[in-house]
Parts: C-alpha cells; structure tokens; sequence
C-alpha cells in the first residue's frame, strides 16, 4: 500500500526541540511534499519516519504509523524491509565502490530474485547507470550521483520513497529530469514523501503539501491551492505582490523626486 500517518511528532536533539507537533498524511499511491527553508525540520521529519533519528541523538514523541501498523521499536533495517526507504540529502553514495556495488548495497535485505527486478527496473528508469556500471561512483556527475542514490533506494523495493533535496545542487535541465523520474516512480505504485526547498518544482509534482516553518506545520492542502496561495507565492515562490511593487516603485520615485529637489 504505502500509507503514511504521521501524528502528533516532536523530536528534540538534546535540549534543542527540531519538531513540534506534526502531523501529516502521505495516502497510498500519492506524492506529498513538504516545503520550508533551511532550519525548518524537513529532514528530521525524514529521519523519524525512516528511523534513523538515533543516529543523530534526536528522541521523539508522537505516533507515527505505516499502512496501519505502528513504526515505534523497529530499527532502520526493518524499518526498509517494512517498505520506507530513504533517499538522503547530497546523494551520500558510496564513493569509492563502483555505480554496480552501490546498486547491489541497496538489495542487501532483498532476495536474488527481488534484487534481479529491482535491477532491471533501476537500468530501465536511469540507463546512465547501466552504461556507467564499472565506474566509480565519485566520478559520476552530481545529477547522476542522484540517479545513483535513488535507483539504490529503489533496489530494497520501497513502498513509500522518501526524497530529501533531489533537485538540490542540479542544473534545472536535470532537476526537471529527476522530477520526471519521480513521476514515473510514483505512476508504478510507489508512494512519494518529498522534502524541497524548490517550492514550484514540489508542487508540481506533489497533490497535497505541507508548509513547515521552524518545526511546525504552518499551512497544509492540495498542492494546486497552495500554488496559488498568496503567502505561498511570495515566501516561497519568489511572485511579488503587484499592488505591493506598483506602491513600492512610487515611494522610490518619490524619494528621487525629494533628493532632486534637497537644498
């Protein structure tokens, strides 16, 4: 299925609290962003749901449930072979081993049939990697080095893909073909949870999101109103008020008027 339902979720790193109270629905199926800036907790969020908090000292309270079943106590090894697989911000792929043995890295926890898939889905989605099989993965390009870390995930066979940052450092000519991969992922029945930072590219992609400012979910809905909220559009969007610039854009007349007419 791939049904997420996170409730009531605080996380705290020592005495510094990074979440507070969130709650959000990723459906089966379904691609669901999340936006906010730097410092906004979209990564802790990641890494409660993929548990991998205690790798970072973080605790956390709330309940967090995946198609129905509780994910507290399980580690992050079971937490993959339940079907929530993590694709980290900056790629993280394995430098020094060739583009094939990352790929295989993925499948540790599937069986040789399963990974046989997985692989030939991962070749069929990214060809790049195919062609690119004995090379290092440190010499590949950053936006193959995203393909890399996505078909990795891929080969454990997720359920619910958890993308954080893909488009992060790429050109938009391969941010847009990341975006397309994320699409052709989703229409294969993978369900998607995306943390960006590009607003306009999540929300294209994504049917509900969630805004989240220093902790907390400030705005939620479909991502089509989101898109066209107001507020939205000037924080994260970068579209300025137009009443807004036409009065700005008199004050600055006016203030050039007066320094030509100062004494």
């Amino acid at each position: 299925m791939g049904w997420l339902e996170v409730s009531g979720l605080s996380v705290g790193y020592g005495p510094v609290r990074a979440l507070r109270e969130v709650s959000l629905s990723v459906p089966a199926g379904a691609v669901v962003a999340v936006l906010g800036g730097n410092g906004a907790g979209k990564t802790t969020l990641l890494r409660a749901v993929s548990r991998t908090l205690g790798f970072h000292r973080g605790t956390a309270t709330g309940t967090i449930t995946f198609d129905g079943r509780p994910t507290d106590g399980l580690s992050p090894s079971r937490t993959v072979a339940a079907g929530v697989v993590q694709v980290p911000e900056g790629r993280q792929v394995f430098a020094r081993m060739t583009v094939a043995d990352n790929l295989r890295a993925g499948a540790l926890l599937a069986k040789r049939a399963d990974a046989a898939r997985a692989l030939a889905r991962v070749h069929e989605l990214f060809p790049v990697l195919a062609d690119r099989a004995r090379q290092r993965a440190g010499l590949l390009s950053g936006g193959e080095q995203q393909m890399l870390a996505m078909g990795r995930a891929l080969m454990a066979g997720p359920r619910l893909l958890l993308l954080d940052e893909p488009s992060l450092g790429l050109a938009p000519l391969m941010a847009a073909r990341i975006a397309d991969t994320v699409r052709e992922i989703n229409a294969q029945g993978t369900s998607v949870l995306l943390v960006e930072q590009n607003a306009a590219l999540a929300l294209e992609l994504a049917s509900r999101a969630y805004v989240m400012e220093v902790g907390e979910v400030t705005l939620s809905g479909p991502a089509d109103e989101l898109a066209a909220s107001d507020e939205v559009r000037r924080r994260y969007l970068g579209v300025v008020d137009e009443t807004a610039a036409a009065d700005a854009g008199r004050a600055q007349e006016a203030a050039r008027t007066l320094g030509r007419w100062a004494p």
